[in-house]
């Protein structure tokens, strides 16, 4: 029940969840016209939104996950001249340091062909050689056998987004109640330690802490939390890097190269040949800050919660790696870091458990990536005539 005397509030849309997911739909619901309120129970924004590599890697995702990353990729864009977001249109340069890593390269190019749903004028994979590669990035000599660049995917700031998007809601009138916990939702009303809020719709987009609102929701989906391990440091590297890098071991991770068949051969070879890398759960990805730091990663992670004791050997690990790929010494440690997001058995959370109450989530880690486009998805949903699908384009 509702405390005596305080006052009910009423919005057209409640997003719960100020990470970049719940921006999204916030983002969303103001673009059609909607009042709007967020509600955190932080101060700010800390979460997975600003404890990843600010890599929108649109390009290796696959059925859903792909749809919601071709609608996400020009709100992006959009929020670089609206909101004043960084970004870079720097696409990504994947490593190759093995024959079946570049196998992989060239199913993939070979099965996406010359068109892509993200624009025209590029495929999504253009394969390099070895010498393209080196050219291009500050690597030792001799890394590499090949390579391809992903033209489509873009690069932010991770520390800087979050806050640029919100500070561009707030200044389209959207409203903010951080330091406000959610203690019950139900169809028409949140309530919060700060009063209730009546609301039109309600979009719970709480990451992995949906097992506080929605246990029974988070068990049904095996929603866990997911701890990764992360640096930032300075490389010393001889260049800066011109796009994100990603490497062999990023190929097991991302949906598009992962089931692809010989990705099979790839990740038999790396569990033996690396059996302790393996069992971090590594995937060995580079992304450089507008300042020239760098943040390398990571590890994963799971259980119902997540130790906050880090293992110092996973971060020697990722030093060593990074020493190796770049040819340079012991980066110098700048940050360190423990990321936690949702981790389930589907891509996404999209539920709606009660009339007008949704629940969303992206449960594997690419909440960067895919949030804007799962936003619109549901938004749309909620608000507009049914919008064709995007599946099946390519």
């Amino acid at each position: 029940m509702d405390a005596p005397g305080v006052p009910v509030t009423a919005f057209d849309v409640v997003v719960v969840g100020s990470g970049i997911v719940g921006l999204g739909h916030a983002l969303a619901a103001t673009d059609r016209g909607l009042s709007v309120v967020v509600v955190d129970r932080a101060a700010a924004l800390h979460g997975a939104s600003v404890r990843n590599f600010g890599h929108l890697c649109f390009t290796p995702q696959t059925g859903l996950a792909r749809e919601f990353a071709q609608r996400s990729r020009p709100l992006w864009r959009r929020l670089a001249t609206d909101a004043g977001v960084w970004l870079r249109e720097s696409g990504t340069v994947v490593v190759a340091r093995h024959d079946d890593e570049t196998a992989v390269l060239r199913e993939l190019a070979a099965q996406r062909g010359t068109e892509s749903v993200f624009g025209v004028g590029q495929p999504d994979v253009v394969l390099w050689s070895a010498a393209e590669v080196e050219a291009r990035l500050p690597l030792a000599a001799g890394t590499s056998r090949g390579g391809a660049v992903l033209p489509w995917d873009l690069q932010i700031d991770p520390r800087q987004a979050g806050a640029g998007l919100a500070a561009y809601l707030a200044s389209r009138g959207v409203a903010f109640r951080y330091r406000t916990a959610v203690t019950a939702v139900c169809p028409g009303r949140v309530t919060t330690t700060r009063g209730p809020i009546d609301a039109g719709t309600v979009v719970v987009a709480v990451n992995h802490d949906i097992d506080q609102l929605y246990p029974e929701v988070a068990e049904r989906d095996g929603i866990l939390r997911c701890g990764l391990d992360m640096l930032r440091v300075d490389a010393g590297l001889r260049a800066p890097l011109p796009a994100p890098v990603l490497t062999g071991w990023s190929l097991l991770r991302y949906g598009a190269f992962a089931t692809l068949p010989s990705a099979a051969d790839l990740g038999d070879r790396l569990r033996r040949e690396y059996p302790a890398l393996a069992e971090l759960d590594l995937n060995q990805m580079y992304t450089q800050l507008p300042d020239g730091s760098l943040i390398v990663g990571d590890t994963h992670y799971r259980g119902a919660s997540v130790s906050p004791f880090q293992n110092e050997n996973a971060f020697e690990q990722l030093l060593e790696l990074t020493g190796d790929l770049f040819g340079v010494p012991r980066p110098r440690v700048l940050e360190r870091w423990q990321g936690i997001y949702a981790s389930g058995r589907a891509d996404f959370l999209i539920d709606e458990p009660e009339p007008g109450v949704h629940l969303v989530a992206a449960t594997t880690g690419i909440g960067m990536t895919t949030g804007l486009g799962l936003a619109e998805h549901v938004i749309a949903g909620v608000c507009d005539s049914p919008i064709p699908s995007l599946k099946g384009t390519s």
